[in-house]
């Protein structure tokens, strides 16, 4: 489940439809009296909920577009709003893109590994390379593959000599194709993120069949330096950094056992204009009273608290809130657990003292994913698990 903070501040920012406007935010936190160090610490505890000690710097209007791959990744993991649509589609929870920085015509490149953290866990790494075609006048060729090889690059002033770089992928490749090629190479990146000043970069080697070298004229490779960026050499790392939530399990189970209960309703929610809020938030409290348990719209917009400079997609999401009674008898439309129903009898019977009905949770939870700009400019794709209220029940 997430810390109270994390509602509390998200109710704050965006309760129901229409959205809150800034000034809203700002009239309610005069009207609670909070002070803007308590602002500052939910927005900060709400950072921590997203595995960041500090919201990276927007990038500038100048900076190139997302790789398209990421993109692509994204749309295939999740909704229009950022909703998990398949749990099982990423290996770990964290995807982070890397461009190269040597950005050189020759077939060597960098990578800047330092914003992946100590605590993740690199479970794949993969070296995208954009084969382009052969020149024209370098069409026939009589070899129809080549074999291109990775190499861990161990000593950077001797290139030239074998001892100073470690084969880490090798694969046949068609000379006459054009497109995206994948060399897997986890192990060099393991050993980078292990000892940052072992990264000395990678260099790509092209042999025919025979051994021998085959001009780099009729094999190429899009580089930084010379062309477009959509089509620039990029490091792919899936990672796991251990946020995986121990109620999610739970979550899961909880839903298989109350798959056959119909879903609760979804009400809107409208903020009450200014002069009636007092009054109207009376009313509403008795109202809430009398409501059934039932899931209710908690929209999070992520441009009203600043985020959204850096953070490429969903510009916001709904969150969900649990609201209402759960008063006796309850019905399987209230997705009651066992418990629950005894706890309903015991309080309708009053058979104990200081026995409150059964509360209005979530009993179904969702995980979002954000595609978002690091402090580095690199593009990553993050899951974070029970972020979306599925379904409500009597708990």
């Amino acid at each position: 489940m997430l810390p109270a903070a994390f509602w509390f501040l998200v109710s704050i920012l965006a309760l129901g439809s229409p959205k809150p406007s800034l000034n809203y935010l700002q009239n309610h936190f005069s009207a609670k009296g909070e002070s803007e160090e308590v602002r500052s610490a939910a927005l900060k505890r709400l950072l921590e909920v997203f595995g960041l000690e500090d919201h990276p710097a927007s990038p500038p209007r100048s900076h190139k577009q997302p790789p398209q791959y990421m993109l692509d990744l994204y749309n295939t993991v999740a909704d229009v709003d950022g909703v998990t649509k398949d749990p099982t589609v990423l290996e770990g929870n964290t995807v982070r893109s890397f461009f190269d920085k040597l950005r050189s015509d020759e077939i060597e490149f960098l990578f800047n590994l330092s914003t992946v953290a100590r605590s993740e866990t690199v479970l794949t790494a993969e070296l995208h390379l954009f084969k382009l075609r052969p020149q024209a006048s370098l069409t026939f060729n009589r070899h129809h593959f080549c074999q291109v090889s990775v190499y861990q690059v161990t000593d950077s002033s001797k290139m030239n000599i074998s001892q100073s770089k470690k084969l880490v992928s090798s694969r046949l490749i068609p000379i006459h194709s054009n497109g995206w090629e994948v060399f897997t190479i986890t192990q060099a990146i393991r050993t980078w993120t292990l000892d940052e000043h072992s990264n000395l970069g990678l260099l790509v080697t092209v042999k025919a069949l025979s051994g021998s070298r085959i001009d780099l004229r009729t094999v190429r490779f899009a580089s930084g330096g010379s062309h477009h960026h959509s089509k620039q050499p990029m490091l792919v790392l899936f990672t796991d950094d251990g946020r995986r939530a121990p109620s999610m399990e739970v979550a899961l189970r909880g839903s298989e056992d109350s798959s056959a209960g119909p879903s609760l309703p979804v009400r809107s929610l409208t903020l009450p204009a200014a002069g009636h809020r007092r009054a109207r938030s009376i009313d509403y409290e008795e109202d809430r009273d009398k409501m059934p348990c039932q899931r209710l719209p908690l929209y999070v917009d992520f441009e009203e608290i600043g985020w959204s400079g850096w953070i490429v997609s969903p510009r916001g999401y709904n969150a969900y809130h649990c609201k209402g009674s759960c008063p006796f008898p309850l019905g399987q439309n209230m997705r009651p657990t066992n418990h629950a129903t005894v706890q309903s009898i015991i309080n309708a019977l009053k058979l104990t003292k200081g026995i409150e009905m059964p509360c209005c949770v979530p009993d179904k939870l969702f995980s979002i994913n954000l595609l978002y700009f690091d402090d580095d400019e690199n593009v990553v794709l993050k899951q974070y698990d029970d972020m979306v209220a599925g379904s409500c029940g009597c708990h």
